[in-house]
C-alpha cells in the first residue's frame, strides 16, 4: 500500500496534494483497496463552485459498496477530472496520479494543518486493519 510523502490525508481517506494555493484531491490507495473493484465514479462538484470543508463532492461505487467522497479543505473548484467517469478503474490502478478527482483553490490554508502526513495516515490505516 502506498502513502506518498508529498501528500496530506484526511480521516475520511481523501488525499491532498498542495501546490501553492491549489489542492488536488482524490481517494487514497487504502480507500480503493477497501472498496475493491471500482465500477462507477460521479464527481458532483462543478468548476466555479465553492464548497465547504466536509462537503460531499463525488461518489464512488465498487462491486462491494458505494461511498461518498468529502472535501478535506474548503475551496473553489478550479478543475474536475472529466475522464474519470469513463475510466473508474483508474482509482484502483493509479489512485495518486491519473485518478485525481478535483482541484480546488484553497479558501483557508490553515485547514491543511488538520490533515495527516503520510506516516500518521499509514499508522491510522494500520490501526483500522486490526
Amino acid at each position: 500500500m502506498e502513502f506518498p510523502k508529498d501528500l496530506k490525508f484526511a480521516k475520511s481517506d481523501e488525499w491532498v496534494r498542495l501546490e501553492g494555493k491549489t489542492a488536488t484531491i482524490g481517494i487514497s490507495d487504502y480507500a480503493q483497496s477497501q472498496l475493491s473493484d471500482i465500477v462507477f465514479v460521479e464527481v458532483t462538484a462543478a468548476v466555479g463552485e465553492t464548497l465547504d470543508q466536509g462537503a460531499s463532492f463525488a461518489s464512488v461505487e465498487s462491486v462491494k459498496a458505494a461511498s461518498e467522497v468529502y472535501l478535506p479543505l474548503k475551496g473553489k473548484v478550479v478543475a474536475v477530472n472529466d475522464g474519470l467517469p469513463g475510466t473508474p478503474e483508474l482509482i484502483n490502478s493509479d489512485p495518486y496520479g491519473k485518478a485525481w478527482m478535483i482541484k480546488v483553490e484553497i479558501a483557508d490554508a490553515g485547514q491543511a494543518a488538520g490533515l495527516m502526513d503520510a506516516a500518521a495516515y499509514a499508522k491510522y490505516c494500520d490501526e483500522r486493519s486490526h
